[in-house]
């Protein structure tokens, strides 16, 4: 397919490199300056630079990509004069496909790749799951293909389904990292290195995501055991830090909330 990008931070710099890998042609990146534009550009063959908003036509594509921020995606959709019947997509997990309502003349669609993005870090493509909507059969065939040429695994959401599976994901992945960041300077203060906790780590995610009745089933620790000589000494130890004794709090809270429920078994299929 010939694709052209809009955005150039994390999603679309590790995107547009993987399109390319497995045949597909980027016929430009359009980003707010041509610097950042151009720095994606050079890395995909016979790819242009475009900077927003555009003075020029939009060159012909196959289908047009915004890996942009979910805030910025109805203004690039308003700013930009679309040929009729084209196909853009938002990358988005949390983004209706009812946002494309106001472009009529586009044909619009979803293509979430359920997977976090750092500059520093490979991605396995193969491994990612990617999510597909879009209201016209002909656009979600499109859509289908170019995530079947880049994953093995290629499913149909919703958006009610896409923003519960973001909004799962955001527990899973960004809450967790920040719990892990809070776990890493607890151990600076007290010259520990943060290694430490690797086994541990590594244990609970492979028990959460192996456990039959899932991870409430699995829960462990002192808000688990109501331990409260433990849970006090953690809460004091938290004294120079109120926001983190205040999570500390809230967690112990509802870990204690979800076992006096009982909710230890996986939800039932949709």
């Amino acid at each position: 397919m010939r694709i052209g990008l809009f955005g150039t931070g994390r999603v679309a710099t590790a995107l547009g490199p993987a399109l390319t890998a497995v045949g597909h042609e980027l016929v430009f990146v359009a980003a707010r300056t041509h610097a950042s534009a151009q720095a994606l550009a050079t890395q995909l063959p016979g790819c242009v630079a475009l900077v927003l908003p555009l003075v020029q036509a939009l060159p012909p594509a196959d289908l047009y990509l915004l890996a942009v921020p979910d805030a910025a995606v109805p203004a690039v959709l308003a700013a930009v004069a679309w040929p009729a019947g084209a196909l853009v997509a938002h990358l988005a997990g949390a983004l209706p496909v009812a946002v494309f309502a106001a472009q009529p003349q586009v044909r619009g669609g979803v293509l979430y790749p359920l997977q976090t993005f750092s500059p520093s870090r490979t991605i396995d493509w193969p491994a990612v799951p990617f999510f597909i909507e879009a209201p016209e059969a002909e656009a979600e065939a499109q859509l289908l293909a170019l995530a079947h040429s880049l994953s093995q695994h290629v499913a149909r959401l919703n958006s009610d389904q896409r923003l519960q599976l973001h909004l799962g994901a955001v527990f899973a992945s960004n809450f967790t990292n920040h719990v892990l960041g809070i776990a890493h300077q607890l151990l600076a203060e007290a010259g520990l290195p943060f290694d430490l906790l690797a086994p541990l780590v590594r244990e609970t995610v492979d028990k959460a995501l192996g456990a039959q009745l899932g991870p409430f089933g699995v829960q462990t620790g002192p808000a688990a055991r109501h331990d409260a000589p433990t849970l006090a000494a953690h809460t004091a130890a938290l004294a120079a830090h109120p926001a983190w004794q205040s999570l500390y709090t809230q967690l112990t809270q509802s870990i204690q909330a979800a076992e006096a429920a009982s909710v230890v078994r996986p939800p039932s299929p949709a």
